[in-house]
């Protein structure tokens, strides 16, 4: 039997997604998630906020790179990755990350540029959220992702 890995997150951009563009165009964004969670500690209320380093491949990246900012509040739905490498002291390091399969843009329409909606996106396709309509079109009236 094979196991399941899979991540849902819901919470802010620490800040804009970083994009590189790899050996062969490949595209990666990545970015830092905060997740909050409060709970009543001696009679008070207490948030703990954890941070998540998201990585976004290929198309992904693109969209996120158009859409996403810091602040934004967004829907992740990806797997857990652990990964080595040395450092320049030639020190071992593990790194965490959660590489998104696809993402929700959520909030209310005004808290998006130029009156885009609130699409969700995933790895090869995109898929619109019946909640929202879509936004201005560009030149080719194609859709603006």
């Amino acid at each position: 039997m094979s196991g399941i890995n899979k991540v849902i997150l819901v919470g802010h951009l620490g800040k804009d997604p970083e994009v590189r563009h790899l050996d062969g165009g490949v595209t990666v964004a990545s970015f830092p998630l905060a997740t909050s969670e409060t709970y009543n500690k001696d009679g008070k209320r207490v948030e703990q906020t954890e941070w998540h380093n998201i990585v976004l491949w290929r198309g992904l990246a693109e969209v996120a790179s158009k859409y996403l900012q810091k602040g934004k509040l967004v829907y992740i739905e990806g797997k857990l990755r652990t990964r080595s490498f040395e450092d320049k002291e030639k020190v071992k390091k593990y790194v965490t990350e959660i590489v998104a399969e696809n993402f929700t843009m959520l909030g209310r329409k005004s808290d998006f540029e130029q009156g885009t909606a609130t699409p969700t996106h995933q790895n090869t396709e995109t898929k619109i959220d019946d909640e929202f309509t879509i936004g201005p079109s560009d030149e080719n009236g194609d859709l603006p992702f």
